[in-house]
C-alpha cells in the first residue's frame, strides 16, 4: 500500500492531530536537548561509521512495525535538524500524533511507512538510533496511556488518568511527559517546582504535623500553586483538607476503603481534589474508580511501558 499520496514536511505540524501539543514544546530548547543527546552519543567527536559511508545524499524510510499510538514526531524532527545541515523529514499521511495505528492492518508486509528522511547519509545514520529511541519510547508511553484512559472511560468514569514523577532522570522526562499527553492522560506535576507535594517523608521530617507542613508550604506556594498531601489514612486526609490542601492523595489504600473514604472527604470538602495512587495498574484500576475520585495516577505509565517497534532503513545503493 502506497503511503506517499499525502506527505507532510517536517516544518508543517499543522496537519497533525496533535498540533496543539507540538506547540506546547519550546522547540529551540528541544533542539538544544537533542543536541546534548548527540554529543553524549559521540563524546570523542569521532564518527567512524560516518567516515565509511561518506556524505552523499541518501533517502531513508521510517517504518512502524508494531501496533500502538504514534507519538514523538517533534523529537524526530529535532534530531535530524541537529545532526547536520541538509537533512529533511517528510511525513506520510499516517503520521498523525495520537492516532492508534496497526501496521499489519494497513500494509501487506506488517510494516507501515511513516516518513522518509533525506540528506547526507552520515548525518542520517548519526541521528538514526537517537530518533528511534525517542520515537519508540514516546509512542510506548502514549500507547499505555491511551489504553488506560480507554479502560477508565469504558466504565463510565470521567476523571483524569495521570502519570507520576516516576520518569527517566534528566531531560528525557520531557519525551515521556509529552507521550502521556498525546495518549490522553495527565502529566501530573512535571518537576519539584510545579505544584507542591508533601509526601510522608516531608510530614515525618517536620514532626508529623500535616497542619504545620501545609502552612509552611503555603508561605512560598501562595495562591497560585496547588498543594497536595500524600495520606496514609482517613485521619491524615481530613487533616490535610482542613489545613487547606488543594489535593489529597489516598496512597496505597484498599479499593473499597478508598472509595468509602473518598466519599467522606467529598461530603465535608467538596472542592478538594482526591487522587488515588499506589500500585494501581490497568488490570486493577476498575476497583479504584468512583464518582468521588478525581484522579487515578499510575507510575507504570512512565516506568513500565513497552516500546513500539520502528526502524529506519537507508535505500540500498550498489556503490561503495
Amino acid at each position: 500500500m502506497s503511503c506517499n499520496s499525502s506527505e507532510i514536511s517536517s516544518e508543517d505540524e499543522s496537519s497533525s492531530g496533535s498540533a496543539g501539543f507540538r506547540n506546547l514544546l519550546h522547540m529551540p530548547e528541544v533542539r538544544s536537548m537533542v543536541s546534548r543527546w548527540i554529543s553524549i552519543d559521540m563524546p570523542s567527536t569521532f564518527d567512524v561509521g560516518g567516515l565509511v559511508v561518506g556524505s552523499t545524499n541518501k533517502t531513508a524510510k521510517l517504518w512502524m512495525k508494531s501496533p500502538g499510538v504514534f507519538a514523538g514526531r517533534p523529537f524526530v524532527n529535532a534530531v535530524f535538524a541537529e545532526c547536520g545541515p541538509g537533512c529533511s523529514v517528510i511525513w506520510t499521511e499516517h503520521a498523525v500524533e495520537g492516532a492508534f495505528i496497526d501496521p499489519a492492518a494497513l500494509s501487506h508486509d506488517g510494516k507501515l511507512l511513516m516518513a522518509t528522511v533525506n540528506g547526507p547519509v552520515n548525518y542520517i545514520l548519526r541521528g538514526e538510533r537517537i530518533a528511534l529511541n525517542a520515537l519508540s519510547r514516546c509512542s510506548g508511553v502514549a500507547t499505555d496511556s491511551f489504553k488506560s484512559v480507554q479502560i477508565a472511560r469504558s466504565f463510565g468514569w470521567t476523571g483524569t488518568v495521570a502519570g507520576t514523577r516516576k520518569v527517566t532522570p534528566g531531560d528525557f522526562r520531557v519525551v515521556e511527559k509529552y507521550g502521556l499527553l498525546v495518549g490522553g492522560a495527565g502529566t501530573h506535576r512535571l518537576d519539584l517546582s510545579q505544584m507542591v507535594m508533601l509526601k510522608d517523608n516531608h510530614i515525618g521530617a517536620v514532626g508529623g504535623s500535616i497542619l504545620e507542613a501545609v502552612k509552611k508550604a503555603r508561605t512560598a506556594a501562595g495562591f497560585h500553586q496547588k498543594i497536595e498531601v500524600e495520606c496514609q489514612s482517613i485521619e491524615d486526609a481530613l487533616d490535610a483538607a482542613t489545613a487547606g490542601a488543594d489535593v489529597v492523595m489516598l496512597d496505597n489504600f484498599e479499593p473499597e476503603q478508598l472509595k468509602m473514604d473518598a466519599r467522606r472527604i467529598k461530603e465535608q470538602f467538596p472542592y478538594v481534589i482526591i487522587e488515588a495512587s499506589g500500585g494501581i495498574t490497568n488490570s486493577t484500576m476498575r476497583s479504584y474508580l468512583s464518582e468521588h475520585v478525581d484522579v487515578v495516577s499510575q507510575g507504570a505509565l512512565t516506568q513500565g511501558y513497552n516500546c513500539i517497534d520502528y526502524s529506519l532503513k537507508i535505500e540500498a545503493s550498489a556503490e561503495f
